[in-house]
C-alpha cells in the first residue's frame, strides 16, 4: 500500500463494546509505525512499530486498553493472519481483548494494558472517519487480503481460517458470522474495497492507488528480499521494484524464494529509469549458490552479485561459472528497452534469456527453453546436485530502476499489457510462459 488508504465513515454501532478484525497481511517493509487500521482519532489504532512490535492501544488522557505481545513480526515473505476479539463486557480483565496470530491466540505481552468493564471503543463509534492503512502521517507497507470486521460479536480465529491436511493455516472461504451494523468485507480475493458482507458498507480509496497483486495467503510470490542487502538501493511495489540510491555502492537483493534441484520456472523485468548511462548501472540474474543468504547483515560482498544477467543497457554478461566455464563473448545488445525473459529449468540444468517475446541465441543456436536434456540455447548449462541454491537476484547503482514480475502481473504499478498463455495457471505474465514452467511461488514449488 505504501501511501495508500482506505476509509469509511461508520453509522450508528451495534455495539462499541464487542466486536472482532480479522484480515491477512504481508508486510514489504520493516521499521516505522505502520498502521493496520485507525478510528476516530489517531489515538486509537491496530499498528506495527518500528521495532517490529505489534501493539493494539487508545490513549486518550492516558492508555484506556494497550496490547503488546512479546513476538516480534520480522518476516516479510509470509502473510500473517490477525484477529482482534473484543468484548468489554467481560468480567475477566485478560478476555476483553483476544490477540490471534495464525490461528493460535498469543498469551505472552510485554505490555498490557486491559479496558475497564463495559468500555466503549472509540474504533466502533457513531460518524466516526475509520482508515485502513493510515494513521495521521504513518502508512502500512505491504498488502492486505480478506479483511472482516464483526460489529457486536467476538470471534474466535477459528471463524475466518482453518488448518488445511498439512497443518498449514489458511483462509476459510466459507465464513458464517453475524456482521451487525457497522460490519464489512472487503478485500476479497482482490483489491475491490465494495463491501461482500450485504450491509453495502463500502470503502473509498482515500489516497494513492490500491493495485491488485496475484500474491496471496494462500499463494505466496517471490518478490525482492529486504532483509538480506546492501543498504544502497530501495524495494517498492511490494518489494518488486529496486531503485538504486548511490553514486559509489551497488546495492545487491536475492528473491524471498530460491528454486530447488527440481521444477522449471519463469520471470519478467523491466528496466524503467537510467537505463542507458554507463554511469547508471543494474544488472539482474541469477546467483548459482547460497551466497546471497550468507548476506544477512545487510553488507555488500565481491561475491554477492549476479553471475548471469543482464545489465541496464541489454547486454547480457557471464562471470565465474565454474571452471572451464568462458564468459559469453560476441552477443550484440539487445538494447535498454522493453521486457526481459528468464527461464531456469531445474530438472534438466539449464537457464535461457530472452527479451521482448524472443529467445535469444547463445552461440549458434537460438534458446529453446522446451528443448529438455538438448538444452538448446541454454545460456548456462550446469548438472543441478551441483547447484541446489540458486538464487534470483538484482544489484542496482545510482538511480538505475527494474520492477521484477514474478507473476504479479504488474511492472511497478503499471499491469501487463496483454497476458501471455500460461499453461500452469499460476501468474500473470506480459509474454506466453513456455510450455512446462511456472510462476515461482508457494504454488509453483509443489506442482
Amino acid at each position: 500500500m505504501a501511501s495508500t488508504y482506505l476509509e469509511r465513515t461508520f453509522g450508528t454501532p451495534t455495539n462499541r463494546k464487542i466486536w472482532t478484525l480479522s484480515t491477512w497481511i504481508k508486510r514489504s517493509t520493516l521499521g516505522n509505525n505502520q498502521p493496520i487500521c485507525s478510528g476516530n482519532s489517531s489515538n486509537n489504532y491496530i499498528y506495527f512499530k518500528t521495532g517490529s512490535e505489534f501493539a493494539i492501544e487508545e490513549y486518550s488522557g492516558g492508555f484506556q486498553y494497550r496490547l503488546e505481545p512479546t513476538r516480534l513480526f520480522r518476516d516479510v515473505s509470509a502473510w500473517y493472519h490477525i484477529v482482534v476479539a473484543v468484548d468489554t463486557t467481560l468480567g475477566t480483565a485478560d478476555d476483553r481483548i483476544k490477540l490471534y496470530v495464525n490461528g493460535v491466540q498469543e498469551t505472552s505481552f510485554t505490555n498490557r494494558i486491559n479496558p475497564s468493564q463495559n468500555f466503549d471503543t472509540n474504533w466502533n463509534s457513531a460518524s466516526a472517519v475509520n482508515q485502513i492503512g493510515r494513521e495521521a502521517s504513518n502508512y502500512f507497507n505491504g498488502s492486505m487480503s480478506h479483511f472482516h470486521f464483526i460489529d457486536g460479536t467476538a470471534y474466535d480465529a477459528s471463524a475466518f481460517g482453518q488448518y488445511d491436511t498439512n497443518g498449514v493455516w489458511t483462509i476459510k472461504t466459507d465464513v458464517s458470522v453475524t456482521y451487525g451494523n457497522n460490519g464489512f468485507f472487503i478485500l476479497k480475493d482482490g483489491n475491490s474495497v465494495t463491501d461482500q458482507s450485504g450491509n453495502g458498507n463500502n470503502f473509498t480509496v482515500g489516497g494513492g492507488t490500491l493495485t491488485n497483486t496475484e500474491d496471496n495467503p494462500s499463494n505466496v510470490f517471490a518478490t525482492l528480499n529486504p532483509l538480506i542487502r546492501a543498504d544502497f538501493a530501495s524495494l517498492s511495489n511490494g518489494n518488486n521494484t529496486i531503485t538504486g540510491t548511490s553514486a559509489s555502492n551497488n546495492s545487491h537483493y536475492p528473491a524471498t524464494l530460491q528454486v530447488g534441484t527440481s521444477g522449471k520456472y519463469y520471470y519478467e523485468i523491466k528496466v524503467t529509469a537510467n537505463e542507458s548511462g554507463s554511469s547508471e548501472y543494474s544488472a539482474d540474474g541469477i546467483v548459482p549458490n547460497a551466497e546471497a543468504i550468507s548476506q544477512s547483515d545487510g553488507t555488500a560482498s565481491s561475491g554477492f552479485y549476479p553471475k548471469l544477467f543482464f545489465d541496464c543497457r541489454g547486454t547480457v554478461e557471464r562471470s565465474n561459472l565454474g571452471t572451464g566455464l568462458a564468459d559469453l563473448t560476441g552477443l550484440t545488445s539487445i538494447g535498454s528497452t522493453g521486457i526481459k525473459m528468464f527461464a531456469i529449468d531445474m530438472d534438466n540444468g539449464a537457464i535461457y534469456i530472452g527479451a521482448n517475446g524472443v529467445w535469444l541465441n547463445n552461440g549458434s543456436a537460438v534458446g529453446v527453453p522446451t528443448s529438455g536434456a538438448s538444452k538448446t540455447g541454454a545460456m548456462w548449462s550446469f548438472t543441478p546436485s551441483d547447484y541446489p541454491n540458486i538464487a534470483i537476484c538484482s544489484s542496482a547503482y545510482n538511480g538505475s530502476v527494474t520492477h521484477y514480475n514474478f507473476g504479479n502481473g504488474y511492472f511497478g504499478t503499471t499491469a501487463v499489457a496483454s497476458a501471455g498463455t500460461n499453461a500452469s495457471g499460476n501468474g500473470i505474465f506480459e509474454y506466453d510462459v513456455p510450455t512446462g514452467y511456472t510462476a515461482l511461488s508457494t504454488k509453483g514449488l509443489n506442482l
